[in-house]
């Protein structure tokens, strides 16, 4: 996704919602034909009240005007019991399918989205991506509430009653309609001038959520480098911002609801009172006017939520509008159509006369020509920027080289699968990232088919064993967000715990043992030099330690071989 706004069109939204719904969709429907049922039912009510005080207003209090009034009360009562029974029925399946629904767009999303390049998650705060996830879930539970308790029953109500009161007394049915349309465009106009607020609302609380989690993220370094006011002044900054512009957004609604009370008021005011002259001169009778009056009644009651059910749609689509540009956002690296799975015989890795550029503007790598041979192990040294950690994404594939070519085994990585390239590889980084999981659950992620007695072998051929002995609840130890209950060379033990699991026939180490003392970092180089052996080994190496243990040096400066 880009940092620049997005044309959205509402059909894409409702799209990427409907599939979540796919699924379940033969609840959705249900779920509305009884509901459908149950408010087509009720319409018919007031019509049976009619008969009721007409038979009242006639002042007779015979046997037959008595038996008339209880059977009528009879029938009423009858479809207010098939009323109950299909409303029932159908919030019981109206919430088992929302719940389901929800759980599915969050799958959808968190499916799409974690598939997405690393070049997407540099470029987005992880607050925002976690928020937009739960928003675009939650923007379909408010638009399918709106749906089903709003808009749906203020249909029926609006064309039921206009239906039966055309019928009864045609001119006030006539002021109905124009009543009806002259609020609906109102709102909808209103509400559509006023979408481009409701977003910018919405895109001043991701910022918000976005520094606010960056900022605790690195709350050691605003301890270290005095930055709690700058960060403090910042955080009010955007907070006011979104206060300024929540505020603003607010006040457009309350005028809305302003004007919509004004005009419900007025036309009201106008029915009853042609509805009382008709009576007056014979037109109507009082269960006629009864009947208008109950049906005006229920009509005012949906329309007087009119603005809210426009605001929650409208707010819904812009809640949901950022996920969907995620989710319509092409991935930076794709699978070539038809591309198989890597198969790793030898390990070979070979760069065929290879350049790359960020954004083909700013240059990184040059021609490189570069044949490793299989189980050969090699340094990168060269000085900082020289493009020793872009020269080992590569092999990974987190980047796509921008000319030549890179193949392992003489097959050209772009046409073999990303799963298959990565479960080849394993890959030990500077500064490891561990999940906020137990330590046994952080090393078998290697292999998650492993053993709690395998993970124990691994872990003490890395020597994590040595201070996981020492914590109280051993490797069934949180080790925080991030890993931050341990120190940096815990981490950098737990990663080498997991690439040994993992057992690739290539190991990418980028400086493996930079975290470590000289007596741990002695004891991960014997473990270090049992999984090197047979494999292709790619080292970005700074001590010399390291180094003189490789079979070759590969000196990079200014992104080509020196």
């Amino acid at each position: 996704m880009t940092e620049t706004e997005q044309h959205i069109p509402i059909h894409l939204i409702l799209k990427k919602l409907w599939d979540g719904v796919r699924p379940y969709q033969w609840q959705f429907w249900s779920s509305f034909i009884f509901l459908i049922i149950a408010l087509t039912v009720n319409i018919f009510v007031p019509l049976w009240y009619k008969d009721f005080f007409d038979i009242l207003g006639k002042a007779s209090k015979e046997v037959s005007s008595g038996q008339s009034l209880i059977h009528i009360l009879y029938i009423v009562g009858l479809l207010h019991t098939i009323n109950w029974l299909f409303f029932r029925l159908a919030i019981f399946l109206f919430n088992g399918m929302e719940t389901k629904v929800m759980a599915q767009l969050k799958q959808n999303a968190f499916n799409y989205m974690m598939l997405h390049s690393y070049v997407f998650f540099t470029n987005n705060f992880t607050g925002s991506l976690v928020q937009r996830v739960g928003r675009f879930s939650r923007a379909f539970e408010r638009l399918s509430d709106t749906f089903f308790f709003s808009i749906i029953p203020l249909f029926v109500t609006v064309i039921g009653s206009t239906i039966i009161i055309w019928q009864q007394a045609p001119a006030i049915s006539v002021v109905i309609i124009f009543w009806v349309i002259i609020i609906s465009t109102f709102h909808i106009l209103f509400s559509r001038w006023k979408l481009k607020y409701d977003l910018k609302m919405v895109a001043a609380d991701s910022l918000t959520t976005g520094m606010l989690s960056d900022s605790i993220s690195n709350h050691n370094s605003v301890r270290l480098f005095t930055g709690f006011a700058h960060e403090k002044k910042s955080f009010k900054d955007v907070t006011d911002d979104q206060a300024r512009k929540t505020l603003f957004s607010w006040r457009l609604g309350d005028l809305v609801d302003t004007v919509q009370v004004f005009l419900i008021y007025v036309v009201e005011f106008l029915i009853f009172y042609y509805a009382v002259i008709f009576w007056q001169k014979g037109a109507i009778t009082l269960g006629t006017f009864v009947l208008i009056q109950a049906y005006i009644i229920g009509i005012a009651s949906q329309l007087w939520s009119l603005s809210k059910i426009i605001r929650n749609i409208y707010e819904s689509f812009a809640d949901s509008k950022e996920m969907v540009e995620i989710l319509i956002t092409p991935y930076g690296i794709k699978n070539v159509a038809e591309a198989k799975p890597l198969l790793v015989d030898k390990g070979e890795i070979t760069f065929d006369d290879v350049s790359f550029a960020f954004n083909n503007q700013k240059n990184v790598l040059s021609h490189i020509n570069l044949s490793i041979k299989p189980g050969e192990k090699i340094a990168l040294v060269g000085p900082s920027g020289a493009g020793k950690t872009t020269l080992v994404q590569l092999i990974l594939r987190i980047y796509d080289v921008t000319s030549g070519s890179v193949s392992i085994d003489s097959h050209d990585i772009s046409k073999v699968t990303q799963e298959s390239l990565r479960k080849n590889i394993s890959l030990v980084p500077q500064d490891p990232v561990l999940f906020h999981r137990t330590l046994l659950e952080n090393i078998r992620y290697g292999d998650r088919d492993a053993t709690n007695n395998e993970v124990i072998r691994v872990a003490k051929l890395a020597h994590c064993d040595e201070f996981i002995e020492h914590l109280s609840l051993k490797y069934d130890t949180y080790v925080g967000e991030r890993g931050v209950k341990l120190s940096g060379g815990e981490r950098q033990r737990v990663a080498i715990a997991r690439a040994i699991l993992k057992n690739a026939p290539i190991l990418i180490f980028d400086e493996a043992t930079s975290s470590l003392d000289s007596h741990s970092e002695a004891l991960i180089q014997d473990a270090l030099d049992v999984l090197m052996r047979g494999r292709t080994t790619v080292v970005i190496a700074h001590r010399l330690s390291t180094i003189r243990k490789m079979d070759r040096i590969i000196v990079l400066k200014d992104g080509a071989i020196a």
